[in-house]
């Protein structure tokens, strides 16, 4: 096994006394793990940050070998790991991607996506430049594995219009009549997700609650829930800003 690729770094763990085990996005080759001898050391550290890209070559006799890495830093976010809302963004994005995508499975728009969101992360000057963004990753890290919502039409009448909540059960959404009387039982759509446009922060909490329902009940479960804890700290801080 030989690969040379582009790669998001998305998750680092130490491994032994000097090593790290680095789990690297590519766009054509999906999620590739390899162990970096020294991937501990005071060069390779910056090197090897969630969030930052780097050309990486993979080597293995196997294809059941855990390959080796190396590593040259193409674009480093370093800088954002210092800005609390930033870092917390690029955390669980980064984290999502780790934790819900198979290895070596390819996904080019999930790629384009995430390196996207994470330069809007770097270019804003605040979260309400990237948070919707980072909603409609999350939505389509959802399509992309199998769980896509349905917004298309209400699911009780099949009108087109006037949608406004998703049901929590099949994640399809209802209308605004027929969602009368039961507005508490469902998920609130917000209107950016159907059209677009700029995105209130009120719409951008109803974005996350809605995507954070179905991340949590359809991909994050079990082993794979411990990221949900980087969600959390970085919807308190979001609020906490907002505040």
């Amino acid at each position: 096994m030989h690969l040379r690729a582009a790669a998001i770094v998305v998750a680092v763990r130490q491994h032994g006394e000097h090593g790290a085990i680095v789990r690297a996005l590519t766009r054509n080759d999906g999620v590739q793990p390899g162990y970096v001898r020294g991937g501990r050391s005071r060069a390779m550290r910056p090197v090897l940050l969630q969030a930052n890209v780097i050309q990486g070559e993979w080597r293995a006799r196997t294809g059941e070998q855990l390959a080796s890495l190396t590593a040259e830093l193409v674009h480093s976010r370093a800088q954002m790991h210092g800005e609390p809302l930033a870092a917390g963004a690029l955390e669980w994005a980064t984290a999502l991607t780790a934790a819900a995508l198979p290895e070596a499975q390819p996904y080019p728009q999930i790629h384009d996506a995430l390196d996207g969101v994470l330069g809007a992360i770097e270019a804003a000057p605040s979260a309400r430049g990237w948070a919707a963004a980072l909603v409609r990753y999350e939505l389509l890290m959802l399509a992309e594995l199998g769980f896509g919502l349905d917004l298309d039409r209400c699911v009780a009448s099949g009108n087109e219009d006037d949608l406004g909540f998703v049901s929590p059960k099949s994640g399809a959404a209802v209308s605004r009549g027929a969602a009368f009387g039961y507005e508490a039982k469902l998920l609130r759509l917000p209107p950016f997700l159907l059209s677009g446009g700029e995105s209130a922060w009120p719409d951008i909490f109803d974005g996350l609650r809605l995507t954070g329902h179905f991340l949590a009940r359809d991909i994050l479960v079990d082993r794979r829930a411990d990221p949900l804890a980087a969600r959390d700290r970085l919807v308190d801080r979001l609020k906490r800003a907002v505040a």
